[in-house]
């Protein structure tokens, strides 16, 4: 059996996951109090999104280039720098030019400690990959359910938002620190990486896999953006309650990236992600269906449970399907991911304002079925290209 030996440079990874991670998931409870800070409208302080996608696009057009020509120690140090830099700026901000520069520089940095530190745990576990990233990711999930109830501490001890916002600071000065302190030369975060002269492009195995990934992320936004408000109309949960249900999503995907990350030393990551599209479409079944509070929370927690192992799944996949490439293919599918966050619970709020938000909720099933088709297509034409190398 595979084992996962941790060392210093996967503890490492994981702590600068779990920075980031402390603001991707607080942020959201952070943004209201922010808009009524500025006396902005919803949709503008909604461009607060709009400009960490841009980061993320940012991140994703230049990792490759700096990954070339600082490493991936240099990196993760720039990127740690960009988060800093962005907390601090957002933590005394006030105008809304200055916080939604603020969250362009964090997004930035963000993005790129995500594309360098999934590249990283790739190379550096090998065949324990997908172990490596199932606990990364379920330790930046841990992390997700802590965040909120930081915020919502400091709130009621009359301190605001910002104390627990600056947790993202240090936590990101502390990654920084242990990358200094392991020692050169460190093959996962120092080798260089290929010339662009090389000309080597991305193999055709990375596109239908990348698909997959963009998907599946995009059916974690979507429940994750759209939940509260279905448990608001359709179950009838007052705002606060609603707004505290989506907990339940993120507990299921903690508990999943747990269990993954033992399970995934004994099975192979494609049937694994087949497995947790299917139990995150019985997830979905059961919130659809929910007339009672109970079991729509019931069914968050199953779909969250389907939904936590399907971005390590994939991940772990796309990167094995990149030998060598690791750096570019992440930098890659970052801007996919950005895309694919942007537009799917867009597509699900237009089409609740078309129709009905209850009917727009297919998306989701939708999203799966064609994660799921296109990663058996990957599964065939991987399996053809095999026996004609033979």
């Amino acid at each position: 059996m595979t084992r996962l030996q941790r060392d210093d440079v996967t503890f490492t990874a994981y702590t600068a996951l779990a920075g980031w991670a402390w603001f991707l998931y607080g942020f959201g409870a952070m943004l209201p109090l922010l808009i009524d800070e500025q006396g902005i409208s919803n949709t503008r302080g909604g461009l607060h999104l709009s400009a960490e996608a841009v980061g993320s696009l940012i991140a994703g057009l230049s990792a490759t280039t700096i990954v070339r020509r600082f490493a991936r120690r240099g990196a993760l140090v720039l990127a740690a720098a960009l988060v800093i830099a962005g907390t601090f700026l957002l933590t005394i901000g006030s105008p809304t030019a200055v916080t939604l520069a603020a969250v362009l520089v964090m997004g930035t940095g963000g993005s790129l400690t995500i594309n360098t530190v999934n590249a990283l745990l790739a190379q550096h576990h090998g065949m324990a990959a997908a172990a490596a990233l199932s606990e990364a990711n379920a330790v930046a999930a841990g992390v997700g359910l802590l965040a909120p109830l930081a915020i919502g501490a400091c709130i009621g001890a009359g301190l605001g938002w910002r104390p627990a916002l600056l947790v993202t600071a240090a936590v990101m000065a502390m990654m920084a620190w242990m990358v200094r302190r392991i020692p050169a030369p460190e093959a996962s975060l120092d080798a260089g990486l290929p010339p662009r002269s090389d000309g080597r492009r991305l193999p055709a195995a990375f596109w239908p896999l990348c698909v997959v990934v963009v998907t599946c992320v995009g059916v974690e936004f979507c429940t994750t953006t759209w939940t509260a408000e279905l448990l608001r109309r359709e179950v009838g949960l007052a705002d606060a309650a609603a707004a505290a249900g989506v907990s339940a999503v993120v507990a299921g995907m903690t508990a999943s990236r747990i269990v993954l990350s033992r399970v995934a030393l004994r099975f192979r990551p494609r049937p694994l992600l087949f497995a947790a599209l299917g139990v995150a479409v019985i997830g979905w079944v059961m919130l659809w269906t929910a007339t009672s509070p109970t079991a729509a929370v019931a069914g968050l927690v199953v779909t969250g449970f389907g939904i936590g192992g399907q971005f390590p799944l994939g991940l772990a996949l796309l990167m094995h399907a990149v030998p060598g490439q690791q750096d570019q293919a992440s930098g890659a599918l970052s801007v996919g991911i950005a895309v694919g966050v942007g537009a799917a619970p867009f597509a699900l709020g237009a089409l609740a304002d078309a129709l009905d938000l209850h009917l727009a909720f297919l998306v989701i099933p939708v999203l799966l079925t064609v994660a799921a088709i296109v990663l058996a297509a990957a599964a065939v034409a991987g399996g053809d290209r095999a026996a004609a190398a033979r």
